[in-house]
């Protein structure tokens, strides 16, 4: 359906920035809502943020909130995630996703099983 290649991901220190890319290919037309995901080492996948590709509606994790930010441009079918103020629990493997279904502004937007396409990750880390 969608194809998606994320890029961005680095190593830095606590306070520091990284911007998370990730490119959109296919078939978008029945895509409505895309979200970034993380996973750390032992732990379940988590959503992060979300993002309705047909409206300015946007919705965070609490504990994001106030540092990331998520965006898309329309125009290249690219999604982001500005991360600002980066702590050493942001430390994972950052995954967007794509979903044939809109987005509720609400933390249902970052289940899980409500995605149905997903890139391949980047890793982020995060130091002390």
């Amino acid at each position: 359906q969608v194809q998606l290649v994320e890029s961005g991901g680095g190593s830095v220190q606590a306070g520091g920035s990284l911007r998370l890319s990730c490119a959109a290919s296919g078939d978008t037309r029945s895509t409505y809502c895309m979200g970034w995901f993380r996973q750390a080492p032992g732990k379940e996948r988590e959503g992060v943020a979300a993002l309705y590709t047909g409206g300015v509606g946007t919705y965070y994790v609490d504990s994001v909130r106030g540092r990331f930010t998520i965006s898309r441009d329309n125009t290249t079918n690219t999604l982001y995630l500005q991360m600002n103020s980066l702590k050493p629990e942001d430390t994972g493997l950052y995954y967007c996703a794509a979903a044939a279904r809109s987005c509720t502004s609400g933390p249902g937007d970052l289940r899980v099983s409500w995605y149905n396409s997903w890139g391949q990750g980047t890793q982020v880390t995060v130091s002390s």
